[in-house]
């Protein structure tokens, strides 16, 4: 579970958007309020509010947001445990306030607003309350059961894991299959591998890289393995002969140079290839 939070001062607006009937708003929390629509409540909000002349931005908002699958299944009482829960972790206790759960979208979400100004005048202290917001989500989350963002996080990292030795070991085939000659021939012959290979073109119009899509992900060379920059597998496909330039690459008919930097590393790997080849043959080794 996510959880967002900042300090704001259009307490009405807000509220209509969080009461949206079009957005199939319902009310899930109420704490120290009788209003029964955005007007009345944000009256009640003005009351304590009106104690405090130097606090501008006298409202809390908040958004929880449950992850896709938790959010499916959770009823009106686990909604609202979760705001009792998460008023407690952020020290919110016996203040005013009120939550829309939201589920025009696939994602349910909490819209939470609580009354910055205490019944004695006092403003809520919100530093670093984004951070917070997260924090108290957290623990919220962990003491109901619920899919925490970390875990997210690392179920993310893990199929990415093996998203990168896919890639990785489909590339690897590829130049052992086919033996592309340039990267024109490369791009088509990892397309027929299942792996879509996608130029990245600098502001000058010229090749600088690849990215590699596959199975809903799209990554970076480097960020699938260090094997996979533009000027290692050049070095793979040019490094059979002694390379003095690479030829433009053609991209949807149409002939892309390729950037200088990106030429020049190609050269020189080939170049020091070529050298410890020739030293290692001079050595017997």
């Amino acid at each position: 579970m996510i959880g967002k939070g900042m300090s704001i001062s259009h307490t009405k607006a807000s509220m209509a958007y969080g009461w949206n009937q079009e957005k199939n708003a319902e009310v899930v929390f109420k704490q120290e309020l009788i209003g029964n629509n955005p007007e009345e409540i944000t009256q009640e909000f003005k009351m304590l509010q009106e104690q405090n002349y130097h606090c501008q931005k006298n409202t809390l908002s908040f958004v929880l947001s449950p992850t896709v699958e938790d959010g499916q299944r959770l009823k009106q009482k686990e909604l609202e445990k979760i705001c009792q829960k998460f008023m407690e972790q952020m020290k919110l206790e016996q203040r005013q306030a009120i939550a829309f759960v939201h589920r025009d979208k696939e994602h349910t979400h909490i819209h939470l607003y609580v009354n910055r100004i205490d019944y004695k005048g006092v403003a809520y202290n919100d530093s670093f309350i984004g951070k917070r917001s997260q924090q108290a989500a957290e623990k919220v989350a962990e003491q109901l059961q619920l899919t925490t963002v970390r875990q997210v996080q690392m179920e993310k990292e893990f199929l990415l894991n093996d998203v990168r030795q896919e890639i990785r070991r489909r590339h690897e085939l590829t130049i052992k299959q086919f033996a592309p000659k340039n990267f024109s021939d490369y791009m088509k012959s990892m397309e027929t591998n299942g792996v879509k290979v996608i130029s990245s073109i600098n502001k000058g119009g010229k090749l600088q890289g690849f990215r590699f899509e596959f199975n809903g992900y799209n990554l970076k060379g480097s960020e699938v393995h260090r094997s996979m920059t533009g000027g290692n597998i050049g070095q793979k496909l040019y490094g059979q002969s002694k390379v003095k330039s690479i030829a433009p690459v053609k991209i949807l008919d149409k002939a892309v140079p390729v950037a200088p930097r990106l030429a020049m590393s190609i050269i020189k790997k080939i170049t020091k290839k070529v050298i410890k080849h020739t030293i290692d043959a001079g050595l017997g080794i």
